[in-house]
This record gives structure tokens, sequence and C-alpha cells, in this order.
């Protein structure tokens, strides 16, 4: 599979669990569906961001670093949004994300297919 295809399927797939996780903070629970629906969204456009990286650079190690800092990045941008109350959820949101973000980094690099075809 096209290693941006791939990271969009994986980043949706895999933004969903990351929003599940939102259910081991009780403060979070209530609005559950919205924070899987917007993971879903945020898997998603980091899939398509690090599969485009892996069609362009192909290394297993940049490819994982890479996914980790687009993971990070977009789950900061989420984090830093206040919730009720006031609070912030760096950890919660930053920790599942960054772990998306090097998985998917992984799977575009390794199982991708490369757009360069040997004959």
């Amino acid at each position: 599979m096209n290693k941006v295809w791939l990271g969009l399927l994986i980043g949706g797939v895999l933004g969903i669990f990351d929003g599940l996780t939102a259910w081991f903070t009780p403060d979070a629970r209530a609005q559950l569906l919205t924070i899987v629906i917007g993971s879903s969204i945020k898997g998603l456009i980091a899939g398509v961001l690090i599969g485009y990286f892996a069609k362009k650079v192909n290394s297993l190690p940049l490819g994982v670093v890479f996914g980790l800092g687009i993971g990070l990045v977009l789950a900061f941008a989420v984090a830093a949004m206040p919730q009720p109350g006031g609070k912030h959820y760096y950890f919660e949101i930053m920790l599942p994300g960054g772990i998306v973000g090097m998985i998917v980094g992984y799977a575009t690099q390794r199982f991708g297919e490369s757009s360069l075809r040997t004959h």
C-alpha cells in the first residue's frame, strides 16, 4: 500500500484508540465521543503528514522520530486548549499522541510501498 494511504489508515485507526485513552481521565469521560472524533481527525492528519514524509525520506529511524515529532506537535495543539474548569491535560494528551506518531512513522517506513520501483 502507498505510504501516504497507509499512514492515513493507521493514523485514523490509532486515533480512535488515542481518543479512547481519555476514559482513564475521569473528568474527560463525559466528553468521550467528542474526544474520540477529534483524536481520529488528529490521527488522520498525522498519518498523511507522516506518510508523505515516509514517501520522500526512506529511513526507519528518521520516520519514527518524525512521527514522534508530528504526534507531539498535534497533541500539544490540542492540550494547549483549556478544558472546562481551565485545566490542561498535557501529559494525558501528549503521551498517547506521541506514541501514535511513532507507530505510524514505523509502520509507514517498514510496511509502506515505496514509490521507487526497481525492475
